[in-house]
């Protein structure tokens, strides 16, 4: 990447820091029930609400865990109109399918109830009811939707995305392999449920990856140049969180503190990334999410090392501030040293929770090219990493992470 390239991605980035504030932020209300769940049909009832879409992944509803939300429901007389389909990386079907029973159940509330697929294809939904006209494809990237969606209320069941308070969605394009994101503050959840009981057992893996999942959120958020005073509270706060319990989460599942301090950590994570964005991590993993399928968490949590260590010391004064708030760094280190702590601190938590250090015969050499131009442009100039990665250096962090 050129002087002139990188000079326009900051003026860019500079232009959206700017005018950030004058924009209609907001955070979902937080509904601490005293019952989690059993309580939210009382509460949609008290809205006068009388048709919902609840949105949900398929092993969720074969477990029967929404199963209290849509018996209540149907107890107190509202419609509940269910989609279970939803996929590890939604797609545009996905969102089209639920749109349509949406319709045919004359809904007025959508309820997201799992991890980030289906909270992304619910809030994709939303926007599809405000915009009946606009296609997904063309919701791709920033402030595109800009009209209120139906009332929406996210209840993430594990703790990583934070999607149940950002104002991101990530759809696959089934046909071209391409995962992409939609931004804009109109999708941000109206309400949000932190139910720690609802993480209680899940297995270790997702437990593993979701929760470096957070904590990429957390870390690329607070490196980046966009920071607000709350942003670097946030990101601090969510980090400490997910360093003192990931562990803990991972190895005992019904370790309730350790859930509640994860799902704290996730939401944290989220308030910081929705406003400071993400950075390279992300915009790789999109790609492998897209060609390949790789879950999400599972890709971020292998490439945050490797985006980490590439950065340099552009982000050493802010990863050793993380390796201060996290304890790991001694007195007398310097920054660089306190730095590479903190990276090797997350290869060791991976290490720990059996996540592969490398992507091993997954990535095919002739997709590489377009995986390379797809990062490229989402990454540049939206987001406000510490250094620009150009094409070249894209193309060898994929080899890197491959082999």
């Amino acid at each position: 990447m050129n002087i002139f390239q990188k000079g326009w991605c900051r003026f860019f980035q500079k232009a959206i820091y700017v005018c950030s504030p004058f924009l209609p932020w907001r955070q979902p209300e937080l509904l601490d029930f005293d019952n989690g769940i059993k309580d939210l049909p009382q509460f949609i009832e008290k809205k006068g609400i009388k048709s919902v879409l609840l949105v949900t992944g398929p092993n969720l509803y074969k477990m029967g865990a929404p199963m209290p939300i849509i018996d209540g429901l149907k107890e107190r007389g509202i419609n509940c109109t269910v989609y279970h389909d939803t996929v590890a990386n939604p797609t545009i079907e996905n969102v089209e399918e639920a749109l349509k029973l949406y319709r045919q159940g004359n809904c007025e509330c959508i309820v997201a109830f799992g991890g980030g697929s289906p909270m992304d294809c619910a809030k994709v939904v939303g926007a599809r009811v405000a915009r009946p006209k606009k296609p997904v494809s063309k919701m791709k990237g920033l402030l595109k939707i800009r009209k209120k969606i139906p009332t929406f209320i996210a209840i993430p069941t594990t703790a990583g995305t934070g999607s149940e308070t950002t104002l991101a969605a990530v759809i696959s394009n089934s046909e071209t392999h391409e995962k992409y994101a939609i931004n804009d503050h109109s999708i941000i959840p109206h309400y949000a449920i932190l139910d720690a009981s609802l993480t209680v057992g899940l297995p270790p893996k997702t437990t593993a990856t979701t929760g470096i999942d957070a904590l990429t959120h957390a870390v690329e958020a607070y490196i980046g140049k966009s920071n607000t005073k709350q942003t670097k509270e946030m990101a601090e706060k969510a980090v400490k969180l997910i360093f003192d319990n990931i562990l803990k989460a991972y190895e005992d599942g019904s370790n309730l503190e350790a859930r509640e301090n994860m799902l704290k950590g996730s939401y944290y994570a989220g308030v910081a990334f929705t406003r400071a964005y993400v950075g390279y991590v992300h915009a790789i993993a999109h790609t492998l999410g897209g060609f390949y399928h790789v879950a999400h968490g599972l890709a971020n949590s292998v490439i945050l090392p490797y985006v980490l260590e590439y950065y340099g010391k552009s982000a050493h004064k802010k990863l050793a501030r993380l390796a201060d708030i996290t304890g790991i760094s001694a007195e007398g280190d310097s920054d660089a040293q306190k730095a590479q702590k903190f990276i090797d601190k997350i290869k060791e938590m991976n290490k720990k929770m059996d996540i592969p250090e490398k992507f091993e015969g997954i990535i095919k050499e002739e997709d590489i090219p377009v995986m390379v131009e797809r990062a490229y442009k989402e990454a540049n100039p939206l987001y406000p990493v510490p250094k620009f990665m150009g094409k070249k250096e894209l193309e060898e962090m994929y080899r890197k992470i491959s082999c």
